[in-house]
């Protein structure tokens, strides 16, 4: 089994500048998830994919491969994740050699465990399917609303609370290059799920707010 693990870190963020290198417990954020696959066997490479010189420099001091900084076309706000992973995952086949699959990590998921991985790689090898992460949502769609013409609505015409809803944390993706580039997302209708009941493990660092929390966890 090989599977590259690609690691995309955009130097650009509004909403928490630097947040992939920024210290926390005196580490750069994106360090944490590079040791977490490193050195596992199922793994061939760790791949980062970034416009940003600073953070090549750490990643490539914590044992990840940068080749190159990513295209301005694929470093923008409007870019996909799709995109950058299949210019990663292009580069990487046609240098060295084709892989059974392709694993997106975020390094804004500083509290995934290295067990939660072996726990996706194990489910891709036995399904042969996409593997993702999720988490039951705190507040469920059926009681939710939308807002048509100044009032509220249901948002879902059923009400069928009673059935837990997830959606994807971000901290894992497992999918085959195959699957990738034929449907051009990381989800289909059999999409084999990991789901995380830890509210730190799946803390997904995307504002300030979420960095003072995920100091506090750290603390504790």
């Amino acid at each position: 089994m090989r599977i590259l693990a690609l690691i995309p870190a955009r130097g650009g963020s509004k909403r928490l500048p630097g947040k992939n290198i920024r210290l926390l417990g005196g580490r750069p954020l994106i360090e944490r998830t590079i040791d977490i696959v490193n050195n596992l066997s199922q793994i061939c490479e760790v791949l980062i994919s970034t416009d940003d010189p600073a953070i090549a420099v750490i990643c490539k001091a914590a044992g990840a491969n940068v080749p190159w900084l990513r295209p301005f076309e694929l470093s923008t706000d409007t870019a996909s994740s799709v995109d950058v992973a299949l210019h990663a995952l292009d580069w990487y086949e046609s240098e060295k050699g084709a892989v059974d699959g392709l694993l997106l990590l975020q390094p804004t998921s500083p509290y995934r465990t290295r067990e939660t991985v072996l726990t996706g790689i194990g489910l891709f090898q036995e399904h042969g399917r996409t593997v993702i992460a999720v988490s039951e949502v705190k507040v469920h769609p059926s009681r939710c609303f939308s807002i048509v013409r100044s009032s509220i609505r249901p948002y879902c015409q059923k009400d069928n609370h009673e059935e837990p809803a997830y959606a994807a944390n971000g901290s894992f993706y497992l999918i085959s290059p195959n699957s990738l580039r034929k449907n051009r997302a990381f989800f289909d209708v059999n999409t084999v799920p990991i789901i995380i009941n830890s509210p730190k493990e799946s803390l997904d660092i995307d504002t300030e707010l979420d960095w003072v929390l995920a100091e506090n966890l750290l603390e504790k």
